[in-house]
């Protein structure tokens, strides 16, 4: 926990965590596997994911954390929709008695009805929306006040434009933002958020990760964080310039293939074979 004393020394006082990488600094790590054993071995050679094992895992880290920290830090996490919908409602009502800030994603876009039941059963906050893509699938869970946070990407819901809508539509049912901000968020991106967040009356919480001395070199003028706080720029338009000469020194290179993307996501399965949404 060496990392989460550090960002409370320096102010922080709501932290991203998750077991094996999940939800925390470095989010799209792979999950500790599963043994695999017999039949497991012959339906995939990739590591199994045990949704029990991450279940359990998660809960203990809650423990620790509410043991070992004082009781103004609150915890966020992201379940990443890996487990399945009944595990979801029952994880999230054993999170109520831990200090947790929102629990993020519990449940994927096509088990949106399951909210309903979370709503009914427990008081966890819930942040969602980084997969939406449209107006059906954000509108119920804030008019139902199904949510507590709006999570969505900006570019993957249309720009600032339809995001401010979001935000104003949220407001009037009580829903706060939280705007997607991924480790591989351009600072274009990221000032984009941190605008949104300015103007919005119902700003809840943002996403944020430093950014390496490469990206400060080719980009100008990013989003400065001081003292935990995050500051947007006050220059016209965006106030981020790209330098292109110091760009051309960082051609992509994805390591090549997926897996040197990101951290590298790819498919993470059950020990049967089946592919977990996510």
């Amino acid at each position: 926990m060496a990392y989460q004393f550090q960002l409370v020394g320096q102010g922080f006082h709501r932290i991203r965590i998750g077991s094996t990488g999940e939800g925390g600094p470095g989010g799209g790590g792979a999950a500790a596997p599963a043994h695999q054993t017999g039949a497991a071995k012959i339906l995939h050679s990739r590591p199994a994911f045990d949704r029990d094992a991450h279940y359990l895992r998660t809960m203990k880290l809650f423990e620790a954390c509410a043991r070992e920290f004082p009781a103004e830090i609150q915890w966020a996490t992201d379940l990443h929709e890996r487990l399945d919908p009944r595990q979801a409602v029952r994880f999230c009502k054993e999170a109520e008695k831990f200090p947790l800030f929102f629990l993020e994603d519990p449940l994927s876009p096509e088990d949106l009805a399951y909210f309903r039941q979370i709503r009914e059963q427990c008081t966890t906050p819930i942040a969602m929306g980084e997969l939406f893509n449209s107006p059906h699938e954000w509108q119920p869970l804030i008019e139902e006040r199904l949510i507590d946070y709006i999570r969505c990407n900006v570019s993957q819901v249309g720009g600032f434009t339809p995001a401010r809508k979001i935000a104003l539509l949220a407001e009037n049912y009580g829903v706060r933002t939280a705007w997607h901000a991924p480790g591989d968020l351009s600072p274009v991106g990221h000032m984009a958020n941190v605008t949104l967040d300015v103007v919005a009356y119902n700003f809840g919480i943002q996403e944020w990760s430093p950014f390496n001395p490469k990206v400060l070199e080719v980009f100008q003028g990013c989003a400065e964080m001081k003292d935990a706080y995050l500051w947007v720029s006050e220059k016209p338009g965006w106030g981020v310039e790209v330098d292109e000469k110091a760009a051309a020194k960082f051609p992509f290179n994805d390591g090549g293939g997926r897996s040197g993307l990101n951290g590298g996501w790819g498919d993470l399965r059950l020990a049967d074979g089946t592919v977990i949404k996510q």
